[in-house]
C-alpha cells in the first residue's frame, strides 16, 4: 500500500468512526428522551400472533409498533414545554376542548390504543358472565342484542373513529366518537367510563379485512377480554 492510499484508508477509517459514534450519541440522546418523556407506551400484553386469525399478526405488528407508538411520540412533542406536560392524560382528557389540536388528537390516539390492547387477548370466556351479563341482558335484552347495536355503532361510524360501550350513572350506553377521540373527553358526545371499544380506522383491519368491516367486527368478539371489561365495570 502506497501513502496516498494509506491516507484514504485512514480517512475513511476516520470517518467511519466518527459516523459511529455520533449514532451512538444520537441513539443514547433518544433514548434518554425516551426515558424522561412524560408518557410512555406500555408493552403489549402479549405476543402480536396472539390474537390470530381473528386480527392477524402483521397488522398488530403495525398497529401497536407504527400507530401506537408514533401517537405517544407526537403527543410527548406536543405537550413539551406547555402546561399539560406536568398534567395525566386523563386529566387533560376531561378538559381537552382547551387543548391544542396535537394534544387532543394524539392523547387521544395513545390513550384509546392502550385501552384496545388490553380489552383484546388470547386467554378470553366466549362470553360475559356475573356482573357483566346481568349488566349487558338488562340493558340490551341480550347478549345478541347487545351485540347488535354494538356492531350497529361500528358499522356505522362513517371514515376513522371508535365504536363503545360506557357505563354512566348505574346504566350502559353504546355509542361511536370520531377519529381519536373518547367518552373521557369533554367534547364527546357519548361520556361515561369506557368499559369497551373498538378502533375502526382501516389500519386496524384493512390488511386482513380490506372494505369488509362488518367482518371485522363481528371476528373481534372472538377476542374480547371480558375479565378485563368486568374490571373496568367494577372499577366504574
Amino acid at each position: 500500500m502506497n501513502r496516498t492510499d494509506f491516507l484514504r484508508t485512514l480517512a475513511g477509517s476516520t470517518f467511519a468512526a466518527g459516523a459511529l459514534a455520533n449514532q451512538v450519541f444520537a441513539d443514547s440522546t433518544a433514548s434518554i428522551q425516551a426515558e424522561t418523556a412524560p408518557f410512555k407506551q406500555a408493552p403489549l400484553p402479549y405476543d402480536f400472533g396472539a390474537l390470530e386469525p381473528s386480527i392477524d399478526k402483521m397488522t398488530m405488528e403495525i398497529h401497536y409498533g407504527k400507530h401506537h407508538a408514533t401517537y405517544v411520540k407526537n403527543l410527548n412533542d406536543a405537550v413539551k414545554g406547555t402546561e399539560f406536560e406536568k398534567k395525566s392524560l386523563d386529566e387533560i382528557l376531561k378538559t381537552v376542548s382547551k387543548a391544542p389540536a396535537a394534544i387532543r388528537n394524539n392523547g387521544g390516539g395513545h390513550w384509546n390504543h392502550t385501552f384496545f390492547w388490553e380489552v383484546m387477548g388470547p386467554k378470553k370466556s366466549a362470553a360475559p358472565s356475573g356482573a357483566v351479563a346481568d349488566a349487558i341482558n338488562g340493558q340490551f335484552g341480550s347478549m345478541d342484542k347487545f351485540k347488535e347495536e354494538f356492531a350497529k355503532a361500528a358499522t356505522t361510524r362513517f371514515g376513522s373513529g371508535w365504536a363503545w360501550l360506557v357505563a354512566k350513572d348505574g346504566k350502559l350506553a353504546i355509542g361511536s366518537t370520531p377519529n381519536q377521540d373518547n367518552p373521557l373527553m369533554d367534547v364527546s358526545d357519548i361520556k361515561g367510563t369506557p368499559l369497551l371499544g373498538l378502533d375502526v380506522w382501516e389500519h386496524a383491519y384493512y390488511l386482513h379485512y380490506q372494505n369488509k368491516r362488518p367482518d371485522y367486527i363481528k371476528a373481534f368478539w372472538e377476542v374480547v377480554n371480558w375479565d378485563k371489561v368486568a374490571e373496568n365495570m367494577k372499577k366504574a
